[in-house]
């Protein structure tokens, strides 16, 4: 009996991959907590839409997400708290927003981090203009923490990471350095329809799952409305309930009303009022 031959492509496993390999499991014992929302984008989309038209210029979405993720963090800054020590809690007023930016590595597509500073004191404008720059950099210059690690072998970095781990998440600064205060990934540009992901991490995360139509009640009329899936996660042991459902109100509250786009010029942006939606 003649067996057929198998036909297969064989990959490098990069090291960036095998270094992130780590990370993930590092970050498996934190105990986070998820909560699942719906946000209406139509509005949002709607003014990206005609900004576009008027301009020229697409506005990234993510930029948008990461402006108003940034303003609702910097009303309820105990969403980036970290520990200090083992009795002791820092929070940062400035709010730095880690997002992945996804590049080609030895022909394969790996995600680089890229830390967004001060992302509470930029506005969307400014933060659009910087991640658009980042995606031109060349990768090394992307995330300050792996300049160098092209040059380290991976066995050092096996032995060094439980020691950088233990660290990290005891010392602010260094949190802050590597990791931002913030985190923000998403899955949902990569393709259609509903869908939630539910991330490996160690700190308050958000992310940013795809994008649905379904009908909506709205002045006694029913239409069609474009919903956001969006996955948030917090360390429950430093983040209560609570808080957490304050941040998210206010965070949807931020995107459905297109926070920053009407003034994309505009330094300085006036805080929205909390309403209440019945969808």
């Amino acid at each position: 009996m003649r067996k057929q031959s198998d036909h297969y492509e064989v990959l490098e496993y990069s090291k960036l991959r095998q270094a992130l390999a780590l990370t993930l499991k590092s970050a498996q014992h934190t105990p986070m907590i998820h909560g699942l929302l719906e946000v209406d984008v139509t509005e949002a989309r709607e003014l990206l839409r005609e900004h576009k038209a008027k301009t020229g210029e697409s506005i990234s979405f993510t930029a948008f997400i990461v402006t108003c993720l940034a303003r609702a963090i910097d009303e309820n800054k105990v969403l980036q708290v970290c520990r200090k020590g083992s009795g002791h809690l820092v929070i940062f007023d400035d709010v730095d927003v880690a997002t992945a930016i996804e590049r080609d590595m030895l022909g394969q597509k790996q995600p680089v981090i890229y830390i967004i500073r001060g992302a509470n004191k930029k506005t969307l404008g400014e933060i659009h203009r910087e991640i658009r720059q980042a995606q031109a950099q060349e990768v090394r210059q992307v995330w300050e923490g792996f300049q160098r690690f092209e040059f380290m072998p991976l066995i050092l970095f096996r032995f060094f990471w439980p020691i950088f781990w233990w660290l990290l998440v005891r010392s602010p600064r260094m949190f802050k350095k590597y990791g931002g205060t913030v985190g923000l990934s998403a899955i949902g540009m990569f393709g259609k329809g509903a869908g939630w992901g539910i991330p490996v991490s160690y700190r308050t995360q958000v992310t940013l799952g795809g994008i649905s139509q379904k009908p909506c009640v709205i002045d006694g009329q029913i239409v069609n409305r474009e919903y956001l899936c969006l996955t948030l996660s917090f360390d429950h042991t430093l983040v209560d309930g609570a808080p957490m459902a304050r941040f998210a109100g206010r965070f949807k509250e931020l995107i459905e009303r297109g926070y920053g786009l009407s003034g994309l010029a505009e330094t300085n942006a006036i805080p929205l009022p909390l309403t209440t939606h019945v969808h």
